[in-house]
């Protein structure tokens, strides 16, 4: 019987390129998207097409426990989980508000917590499961103002992935990856505006002096959610290549 995942954000960025590094190891891909339904319906014919297997898309608003109740309620189980979709808002310290702040804790933190809760209880029932969380080397040792809610959102995603492995052991691992900077469309776009001096200059703080691949980041996720990975759990796993 074919394994099946379930990956938040799924339809884009670094959450599009895990729904197909999933597919390619023959799992079925359930994903979420709030804003991206024409993205997350062409992955959806993509990855059927190109590896058939079965792919299943949901809207979703995460920050709306409504929207996340009705998505749980479409879901039997799943082997895999990735809370993998998060939020950051893109202002100057001095013109964020309560609502910014709290919008970024119910959609990077609070919505791990309601589905892991669930999901984490149907994997109980079924004798196992991996939950991965992607939190940020931002919640453990950057620190920058501009973007202090999306750490602290991150920071507390470290802190529930702790709580949840007590939760749910012996039966569930429960990990964090921790990455730095990915090369993602938006930091290509970023790179672009400033003359192609953002990635040049940030990876040189960097010991690998470059920004991660998808990939990468990909390998780690599908590593904790193989049993070569059997034995790790309540651990946070920094990629960043070396950040200094």
């Amino acid at each position: 019987m074919r394994k099946k995942v379930l990956i938040t954000g799924g339809a884009s960025g670094l959450g599009k390129s895990l729904s197909a590094c999933f597919a390619k190891e023959d799992y079925d891909v359930l994903l979420t998207y709030n804003n991206s339904e024409i993205d997350a319906l062409n992955l959806k014919k993509e990855l059927e097409e190109k590896y058939n297997v079965l792919v299943n898309v949901f809207k979703c608003d995460l920050s709306c426990e409504d929207d996340i109740n009705s998505l749980l309620s479409k879901i039997d189980y799943v082997d895999v989980l990735v809370n993998n979709a998060a939020v950051e808002i893109d202002k100057d310290f001095y013109q964020k508000t309560k609502s910014d702040f709290i919008y970024t804790l119910e959609v990077n933190l609070v919505a791990p917590f309601l589905i892991s809760r669930d999901i984490g209880k149907k994997m109980i029932s079924i004798g196992h499961g991996k939950i991965i969380n992607i939190a940020s080397n931002n919640a453990i040792s950057k620190m920058d103002p501009i973007t202090l809610e999306y750490d602290a959102s991150k920071a507390g995603l470290i802190n529930l992935t702790h709580n949840l492995a007590l939760e749910f052991a012996p039966f569930v691992n429960v990990n964090a990856i921790a990455p730095g900077w990915i090369k993602t469309e938006k930091i290509k776009k970023i790179n672009d505006e400033l003359d192609g001096k953002f990635i040049e200059e940030e990876s040189k703080k960097i010991l690998l002096n470059r920004f991660s691949e998808m990939e990468d980041v990909c390998n780690l996720v599908l590593f904790l959610a193989s049993e070569k990975a059997n034995y790790i759990n309540s651990e946070v796993i920094r990629i960043d290549g070396g950040s200094l």
